[in-house]
């Protein structure tokens, strides 16, 4: 049986106009499309309700673990293609779902991503591989200080199709996106023992060298250089970010002093 043929796309809203034609539109193959929106009050719930599979809920937000738990009670089919209001399904990840096979042995997804900016997509990323697609009965959400991670019991198997993260609202919506999630990111990185932190979460907890890491990774490493302005304006973010979070951390411990 094809896995396409019993799977439910989830996705998340808060005022995604800006973005979220581009996602449904690569979901119109669904029959139904579950959407747990966060009271939008932009143009996000009439771009939506033009898609007739689209069946929105609205809910108070707590957390984005929360908020997809909650998603995944309202899932009917066995499998769940979970998104991002930003996530958009490139044309060959499409190809390769349609012929996807229910194997009885893999339970979940992965699919690797392209970060975009103003829609055109980059040569290398700090975006690492997310599971996407799942069987519902296996999975479960859990909280990673801004992000949400969800664990699926058994096997995982690899897509090769590119997801394009293609966020295109304004940068006034993503510095006020950043420092909420750079709050959380405090909150973790102090909550956590050394020993269990990632390389990148220990300078992170330095404070002074990530800014500078960051912006030679993405432009050196991963050869933004080489993507023109659109290169320099993702290494800039990333940047941004992360003095956000140093100025966060600061603040952070000298309020315990």
């Amino acid at each position: 049986m094809l896995i396409l043929k019993n799977v439910t796309p989830l996705v998340l809203t808060l005022n995604e106009a800006p973005n979220i034609d581009r996602v449904v539109r690569k979901l119109t193959w669904a029959k139904r499309i579950l959407v747990i929106d966060t009271f939008s009050d932009d143009a996000t719930l009439d771009i939506l309700n033009a898609y007739p599979q689209v069946d929105i809920i609205q809910r108070d937000f707590k957390s984005f673990a929360d908020q997809c738990n909650f998603g995944l009670t309202h899932i009917n089919t066995e499998w769940v293609l979970s998104l991002d209001a930003d996530y958009v399904l490139t044309d060959e990840l499409i190809c390769e779902l349609r012929s996807l096979e229910d194997n009885p042995d893999v339970n979940s997804y992965s699919a690797p991503f392209k970060y975009c900016v103003f829609g055109k997509s980059l040569r290398g990323t700090i975006l690492p591989r997310r599971t996407i697609l799942y069987r519902v009965s296996k999975a479960n959400y859990a909280e990673d200080g801004h992000a949400h991670r969800v664990q699926v019991e058994g096997k995982t198997a690899l897509l090769s199709g590119h997801i394009h993260h293609d966020d295109r609202k304004s940068l006034k919506r993503w510095l006020w996106s950043q420092d909420r999630y750079m709050i959380l990111e405090v909150e973790k990185l102090q909550n956590t023992p050394d020993s269990e932190l990632s390389w990148g979460d220990r300078i992170r907890k330095q404070k002074v060298l990530a800014p500078f890491v960051i912006l030679l990774y993405c432009l050196i490493l991963k050869g933004g250089i080489l993507d023109g302005w659109h290169g320099w304006y993702y290494a800039f973010q990333r940047m941004l970010a992360e003095l956000l979070l140093a100025v966060r951390l600061m603040e952070a411990t000298n309020g315990k002093q």
